[in-house]
C-alpha cells in the first residue's frame, strides 16, 4: 500500500498542525515544534510492506520529543531507523546522543523517551525512516539497546548495503506487485537484522536465512560497484567474499539468473542508460562500453543487439532524435508564451 501527502496545498497556518498529526499517525505520538520562524513545509510518502513500513520524510527544521506520557498514550513497540538524505540532525535516547549528517543512520526505540532536532541552519531535512516490529528482530533487546541513538555508518559495510536498499525500496517499491512487496518485507527484516548484528559483532547469532540474505545483498552491492572491472567473474566474486564458487551459485539459484548472466545484464543496463544521456553524447560508444566492462566493441555490439533489438549506434541515434524533438517543442512553447485565459 502506497501513500503520499504534502502540506503544499494547505493554508500556511494549518501546515504544522497537519504535519504533527501525520507524524503521530504514521510513526508514533511525538511532540514537535518548529526551530525557526520560517513558513513550515512538510511531506511524506509511505510504503507498507507487511510487518515493516518504509517512509520518506521532508520537512523544515523542527524539534521532536517523545515523552513517557506520549508512550503511555500509544506505543507501536517498534524500532525505527532513519537514513539522512538531506540536512543534519541530532538524536538523544538512553543517555546517548549523536549527530547524523547525510548518508548516516540512527536507531531508536518507540518504547523509550527520546529527543531530536536539527543542527544550526535552515536547510530542510530529508530522511528515509524504516519501521520494524521488535518481535520481528532475531536479536536480544539488551544487545540492540547498545545501538540506540548512536550514529550508524551508512557508507560502508552492511550499513551501506542497508542504506542503498532503503533508497531503492523508497524509489521503486511502489511499483512492485503485492507478492513482490511481501518478499521485500522479509528481505528488509533480514538486512536490518544483519546491519545491527554487524555493528554489534554478533552476526553468528542470526538465523541461517538472514545470514544468506545479507551475504547475497553484499555480493550484489559488490557487483554493482565493480561492473567496470573486466576481471569481475564468479571465481573472483567468491574469493572476495571468502566463499566457494559453488556456494555463490547456490545463493543466486533463487534469483532467476546465473551470476554471469546477472553481471551481463547489469553491464548492458548501465550502457543502455548512458547511451540515452544527452550529456554523454561526446563520449564514443566504445568508451561507454569499456567503462562498464566491455573492452571489445564487437562483443558489446552483439550483446546489446541481442538484449535490445538494435545496435548501440542506432539506439543512440534514436535517442538523439528524441532529445532534439523535445528541444524544438520546448523552444516553440517558450516563443508562444502562456495561453491567454478564457473570459
Amino acid at each position: 500500500m502506497w501513500a503520499r501527502a504534502s502540506s503544499a496545498g494547505l493554508p500556511e497556518e494549518d501546515r504544522f498542525e497537519w504535519f504533527s498529526d501525520l507524524v503521530t499517525r504514521e510513526l508514533a505520538p511525538i511532540a514537535i515544534k518548529p526551530e525557526n520562524g520560517d513558513p513550515f513545509q512538510g511531506e511524506m510518502a509511505g510504503l507498507d510492506l507487511g510487518r515493516v513500513q518504509v517512509a520518506t520524510f521532508s520537512y523544515t527544521p523542527l524539534r521532536s520529543r517523545r515523552t513517557p506520557a506520549l508512550i503511555r498514550q500509544s506505543d507501536p513497540e517498534q524500532y525505527h531507523l532513519a537514513l539522512l538524505t538531506r540536512g543534519t540532525t541530532w538524536f538523544s535516547q538512553q543517555r546517548t546522543q549523536s549527530t547524523q549528517p547525510v548518508g548516516q543512520m540512527v536507531l531508536w526505540d518507540t518504547s523509550r523517551p527520546f529527543e531530536s532536532g536539527t543542527t544550526e541552519g535552515t536547510e530542510p531535512i530529508g530522511a528515509i525512516v524504516l519501521q520494524v516490529p521488535k518481535q520481528a528482530l532475531p536479536l536480544r533487546p539488551d544487545r540492540v539497546d547498545r545501538l540506540l541513538a548512536r550514529r550508524l555508518d551508512g557508507e560502508s559495510g552492511m550499513g551501506a548495503v542497508l542504506a542503498q536498499f532503503l533508497r531503492t525500496v523508497a524509489a521503486h517499491g511502489p511499483d512492485c506487485a503485492p507478492h513482490e512487496r511481501a518478499r521485500l518485507d522479509q528481505v528488509t527484516v533480514d538486512l536490518f537484522s544483519a546491519c545491527l548484528a554487524s555493528h554489534l559483532d554478533v552476526c553468528d547469532q542470526l538465523p541461517a536465512e538472514a545470514r544468506a540474505e545479507a551475504l547475497l545483498a553484499r555480493i550484489n552491492a559488490f557487483i554493482d560497484h565493480n561492473l567496470g572491472d573486466t576481471d569481475l567473474t564468479p571465481p573472483a566474486i567468491a574469493a572476495h567474499h571468502h566463499i566457494s564458487v559453488r556456494r555463490l551459485h547456490l545463493l543466486f539459484a533463487g534469483q532467476g539468473e546465473t551470476v554471469a548472466a546477472s553481471i551481463r545484464r547489469r553491464r548492458l543496463e548501465r550502457c543502455h542508460a548512458d547511451l540515452a544521456r544527452p550529456e554523454l553524447l561526446g563520449h564514443p560508444v566504445h568508451a561507454i562500453a569499456a567503462r562498464w566492462g566491455y573492452p571489445n566493441a564487437a562483443v558489446f555490439s552483439r550483446a546489446f543487439r541481442a538484449a535490445y533489438g538494435t545496435s548501440p549506434t542506432e539506439f543512440r541515434g534514436q535517442a538523439v532524435q528524441r532529445w532534439r524533438a523535445r528541444s524544438v517543442k520546448g523552444a516553440c512553447a517558450r516563443e508562444q508564451g502562456p495561453k491567454p485565459l478564457r473570459t
